[in-house]
């Protein structure tokens, strides 16, 4: 292996692609000048045709973290109560960050691994009338999981008035977001996934029913306080120090998008799944998810035959290939396979190639090769279209 060469196949950060990285190294510029407010201008109609919205979407400097807590703490206040859907790790943040605040927490709990049903979710609200927000995530990255957000309004909003918050950091950008259409009140994702960025900035866009709820809430803090960001926003500008190099980064993320075709780019993104979920299943190796309920942008493996750690330890010493582990419960039972934001299907087939040989060096015994050609098979008869 090559010293400085690293083939990174996390669920974020991603690669970065070369023409963001000199996009970013270009000379700093005034943040309140002139030249800063027409790079805002240009960013945001290309931010709403992501999020699938009319309305302009905020960007805060901070990690998607950061975008979760202030989805929170501008949309209810202590005391009030709420209902998240927990499908992973990244469902019990919004949990933790919840009581954080103070707020009453009602948790819908689902096997990792599953996705939500959305008439779960409809029944808990129903029978908590004093509901005034549901959180769910829309990709679950520690299990790989895609869920049906798309049909959580129209279903909650059968029996309640409660908001809809979701947690799209690691998928917008990268499957099909419509907001609007899908009447999502507040969607949050972050540049480290799909954007092909490095971590630093969160984009949250808002509905004009959460900016009624906002704009009437006394305790949104003080950096997150998305009026602010508002206010700021229609005058071209920020209420804090903008990261920049960023800023540069990502007005060249979005225009590499645009040349691409957004929906290009989401078939892209299903393609690369579809073929890293083939290599395994022709291997033999159990998936955590079913075909159903499968994000677009990540893979969890559940291995029963061969220790996961080894495996992921002998594919970085040998390529410099990293995948990421399993987290809490699954830690150490799981690995998973990121394929999103610059990653091409070229790529998977590499990455399936070394992870073909890293298994056998694990003690996995399989037929080398089988993998990657049940991949290029998807590829073959499903690529050419994409």
């Amino acid at each position: 292996m090559l010293a400085d060469q690293h083939f990174l196949r996390i669920p974020g950060p991603t690669p970065i692609p070369p023409s963001v990285q000199r996009t970013m190294s270009q000379p700093m510029i005034g943040h309140r000048g002139s030249e800063t407010s027409e790079l805002l201008r240009t960013i945001q109609p290309r931010l709403r045709k992501v999020f699938g919205t009319t309305q302009d979407v905020v960007i805060v400097t901070g990690s998607g973290t950061s975008g979760l807590e202030a989805a929170v703490v501008n949309t209810v206040n202590p005391a009030d109560e709420v209902l998240v859907i927990v499908t992973g790790a990244f469902g019990a943040r919004f949990v933790k960050i919840c009581e954080a605040y103070g707020i009453v927490v009602h948790q819908l709990t689902v096997e990792w691994g599953k996705a939500f049903d959305v008439k779960d979710v409809q029944a808990v609200v129903q029978n908590n009338p004093a509901i005034k927000a549901v959180f769910a995530t829309y990709c679950e990255t520690s299990t790989g999981v895609m869920n049906p957000v798309h049909l959580l309004a129209q279903t909650v909003k059968e029996v309640s008035d409660a908001l809809i918050i979701v947690d799209g950091v690691s998928c917008v950008g990268g499957v099909e977001t419509k907001m609007d259409d899908w009447g999502i009140d507040v969607i949050v994702t972050g540049t480290q996934k799909a954007f092909m960025l490095p971590a630093g900035l969160t984009f949250i866009a808002v509905s004009e029913k959460a900016w009624n709820r906002i704009e009437n809430n006394s305790n949104r803090g003080f950096y997150l306080d998305l009026v602010k960001y508002k206010s700021n926003l229609a005058k071209d500008t920020t209420p804090f120090t903008p990261a920049l190099s960023l800023l540069f980064g990502l007005h060249e993320a979005l225009k590499m998008m645009e040349a691409e075709g957004l929906d290009e780019v989401y078939a892209r993104h299903k393609l690369m799944k579809e073929m890293t979920r083939a290599a395994f299943k022709a291997l033999a190796i159990p998936l955590l998810t079913t075909d159903e309920d499968a994000a677009d942008t990540v893979t969890a493996v559940s291995p029963e035959d061969f220790d996961a750690e080894l495996f992921r330890k002998t594919i970085k010493s040998e390529f410099g290939l990293t995948v990421a582990g399993g987290q809490e419960h699954l830690k150490g039972k799981i690995f998973r396979v990121g394929h999103m934001g610059y990653c091409s299907p070229a790529d998977v087939l590499q990455t399936i190639a070394m992870i073909e040989i890293g298994l056998v060096k694990s003690g996995k015994q399989i037929e080398i090769g089988k993998g990657v050609a049940a991949a290029q098979k998807i590829y073959v008869a499903k690529g050419a279209t994409n």
